[in-house]
């Protein structure tokens, strides 16, 4: 299904990305050596509910995980990038940090993701971190009525893969609206000029993401934390936005 808002619809959706963006700056935040990736869920569940709002992943239960996910935040750690399930771990010096977050609020979703490095960073972490955010300004940049999928793709892809990173095609950006996951799809690589033509009131939650030396992944026991097949660190940097006449809106950016 690809879903075409109302401008109402639009307005709520402002509102949940916003959400989504503070609940994200303020976990970073709270974030410190020593802090435990349960301590992370419980922060954000109590953020969630304090805002009359519901969690996109508590019952999230799609074909390609072991559902229900069952927490309110995905926390990825080092070579882990996608869909990390929290877990009884303390956060040491040095480790990247993805944390993934979807909320639902009035009926709209919205789907954010940031990574940073706990304590001391170093200049390998800084790179794969810097590489994913500036994709995503490429993707966004490309974005407005008119425009094709194909188009943001290959935006977020050039950037990617002009900083010398294998690019994964497997998982990647996708529409958003009333429910978390909705079409179309949007590779991190793609041709110019293919897939569909992007008009206003269309939401989509783009999110490049790397890992150093791979673009194979592999799953943990628990069915969902998604790994480098190589032990490689990897970075996901994620915003919800808003097709509008003239672009694109970011909505998930920290009120």
């Amino acid at each position: 299904m690809i879903e075409i808002l109302t401008p109402a619809e639009v307005d709520r959706a402002r509102r949940t990305g916003a959400l989504v963006g503070t609940i994200l700056q303020t976990l970073r935040d709270r974030t410190r050596v020593g802090t435990n990736l349960l301590e992370i869920d419980r922060w954000a569940k109590q953020l969630i509910e304090d805002a009359g709002a519901e969690s996109c992943y508590v019952d999230y239960a799609p074909s390609f995980g072991r559902g229900p996910f069952g927490h309110h935040v995905c926390t990825a750690v080092n070579d882990a990038v996608l869909h990390g399930l929290p877990h009884d771990r303390a956060l040491a010096d040095g480790d990247l940090l993805t944390l993934d977050l979807a909320v639902s609020l009035d009926g709209i979703a919205a789907d954010a993701a940031i990574s940073f490095v706990v304590g001391t960073a170093d200049a390998a972490d800084s790179a794969l971190i810097d590489a994913t955010e500036r994709a995503l300004a490429a993707g966004i940049a490309a974005a407005r009525p008119g425009a094709r999928i194909g188009d943001l793709s290959h935006a977020i892809g050039t950037v990617l893969e002009g900083a010398g990173y294998p690019v994964n095609v497997e998982f990647g950006g996708h529409g958003i609206g009333s429910t978390m996951h909705q079409d179309p799809h949007v590779s991190n690589a793609g041709r110019p000029g293919r897939g569909y033509t992007l008009r206003p009131g269309l939401l989509l939650a783009l999110e490049p993401w790397v890992m150093a030396d791979t673009d194979v992944l592999v799953t943990d026991p628990d069915g969902w934390t998604l790994r480098s097949a190589t032990g490689a660190r990897t970075a996901h940097t994620e915003h919800t936005i808003a097709i509008t006449d003239d672009g694109a809106e970011v909505l998930t950016l920290p009120r």
